[in-house]
């Protein structure tokens, strides 16, 4: 049976749900933080979630690839593989915050072909892949039509940009032209974006994990999605979401020296390769 862009988008929801509510019946409660090499925290709500998404996957797409934040890369040299990210938001998620997300992507080389992102604890599931719409718990999702930074929603993860202080500035010169910054965190300002419930979302520093899943997400809703210099891939190191409208504006606003801040068409540059090391969120 051919894998279509639609089965393969209905997959990514239906694994990210499993691993999702695995994740689920640990939130709230009472668990033990274990740190990484990276920095960033993680706990066996993560690692029995990636299981639960890695049995999944094992037993329907047994020829396939998997790249998981918490285990690592199984069957190298296949030609397609599914990046997991059981959550995406440990940080919020062992405080009792409930704006963390399962993320899944399914890439072949360097082409996304399809994403989810599920939020147990909020009852949102976001899914697309290319040609096939994004959609919002049954219903297509768009991006707003907000056409002014001065009435846009921006959104950024940390805005101290641990890791990449230098882009604090850049930041600045954003929140400061929109009507509304916030910091509501890591994979959820991506479903706002894509949903019309704000116009920007930025990260500086991302791992392959983070993003993969949202770069259709946001596309497919009629979104723009590129790395921090402008250029079109979920596999830059950076990520800047934002509604079509905002795409050149957003981008000039938190362009550094010598960038230009366009959005390009360029290829993105890493599914074939690892992950960069400690570019994950927490």
């Amino acid at each position: 049976m051919l894998d279509t862009p639609a089965l393969l988008m209905y997959a990514a929801a239906d694994v990210a749900r499993v691993a999702g509510d695995v994740a689920l019946r640990h939130f709230g409660t009472r668990i033990d933080v274990e740190v990484k090499g990276d920095g960033s925290p993680v706990t066996i709500a993560d690692r029995g979630a990636e299981q639960a998404a890695r049995a999944w996957l094992e037993a329907r797409f047994p020829g396939d690839g998997i790249l998981g934040e918490e285990f690592g890369l199984a069957r190298a040299s296949a030609r397609r593989r599914w990046i997991l990210d059981p959550i995406d938001g440990t940080k919020s998620f062992i405080r009792g915050v409930p704006l963390w997300g399962t993320l899944v992507a399914c890439v072949e080389g360097e082409r996304v072909l399809a994403g989810a992102a599920y939020f147990p604890a909020l009852g949102e599931m976001v899914a697309a892949a290319p040609g096939e719409g994004c959609w919002w718990n049954g219903a297509r999702a768009r991006v707003s039509a907000v056409a002014a930074i001065a009435g846009a929603t921006v959104l950024t993860t940390d805005p101290r940009f641990p890791g990449r202080p230098g882009r604090r500035a850049a930041w600045r010169r954003l929140e400061d032209a929109a009507a509304l910054a916030r910091t509501w965190a890591d994979c959820y300002g991506y479903l706002l974006v894509a949903t019309g419930r704000a116009e920007v979302m930025v990260d500086a520093v991302v791992g392959d994990w983070d993003t993969a899943a949202l770069l259709p997400v946001v596309e497919e809703a009629g979104g723009v999605f590129t790395s921090w210099e402008g250029r079109r891939t979920a596999f830059g190191g950076s990520a800047i979401a934002s509604n079509a409208a905002l795409a050149r504006p957003a981008r000039a606003l938190l362009a550094e020296a010598g960038a230009t801040g366009d959005p390009e068409g360029g290829s993105a540059n890493g599914t074939g390769a690892e992950p960069s090391v400690g570019a994950a969120r927490g």
